[in-house]
């Protein structure tokens, strides 16, 4: 799966590593329904690092289409509200 870090660039991520992801994103869910910006920042960070360690980076000059977009570190509570569905940032 491409995954794009919105402001940093796209990483390509085996569908193996999305069970400790989905854990980071129903804890950062949790957070943001208690309006707990600090615990949100941390889980975030905690989440777009994972994308990071476990995922290799595609070339800044690929393109391929994106099937999941997390938001940039320094996003605020709000704006990731907006990008949430269902299932919090992660689908599943």
């Amino acid at each position: 799966m491409i995954v794009r870090i919105m402001g940093e660039g796209q990483v390509k991520l085996d569908d193996a590593h999305f069970t400790e992801l989905n854990k980071l994103d129903d804890e950062l869910l949790q957070e943001m329904q208690r309006d707990d910006e600090e615990g949100f920042r941390r889980t975030l960070n905690a989440l777009l690092d994972a994308v990071r360690r476990l995922g290799t980076p595609l070339p800044d000059e690929s393109l391929e289409p994106s099937e999941l977009i997390l938001p940039s570190p320094d996003a605020s509570l709000a704006e990731v509200r907006e990008m949430l569905n269902d299932d919090g940032l992660i689908p599943g």
